[in-house]
């Protein structure tokens, strides 16, 4: 098996693109609470200010930078903002557990939900919200039913 991306299907759908106040900072701490992996380097300007970065977590990708007033990214603020990034996963308690430990705040306590998931919210230390939602079997089924439909 080889450790090169498959960037085929990684850079596809809908990608998230975040600006934080401190890239570099909030890479580290997504390693250390999400399991992310760099592809390549951060794309730094003269000053230092990453311009870009991708990250693979959990088979999926999103890019970050910091936050530059001037190029008119908007930064997470205290009092929310219109996203949340989920993880989806088997293992959720386990994804769960190592973001807290990592340092991230939980808003809502992992835990089953109504609707048949397992399913919690937690709050990073750079203002992002992030979802672990372990699918339920029903969940996994229905899913997949609906996508053998639309073949």
């Amino acid at each position: 098996m080889s450790d090169t991306p498959d960037y085929g299907r990684l850079y596809q759908g809908v990608i998230p693109y975040i600006a934080v106040e401190n890239a570099i900072a909030a890479i580290e701490f997504y390693r250390k609470a999400f399991g992310a992996k760099l592809h390549g380097e951060a794309m730094k300007d003269e000053q230092g200010v990453v311009m870009n970065a991708t990250l693979e977590i959990n088979g999926g990708i999103i890019m970050l930078m910091d936050h530059m007033d001037n190029m008119g990214s908007r930064k997470a603020v205290e009092g929310g903002h219109p996203f949340t990034m989920q993880i989806v996963t088997d293992n959720g308690q386990q994804w769960f557990d190592r973001a807290v430990d990592a340092g991230c705040t939980v808003t809502m306590p992992f835990a089953p939900q109504f609707w048949g998931d397992t399913y919690g919210r937690l709050l990073d230390p750079f203002g992002i919200e992030w979802a672990v939602n372990e699918p339920s079997a029903e969940s996994m089924a229905q899913t997949e039913a609906l996508a053998a439909a639309a073949r």
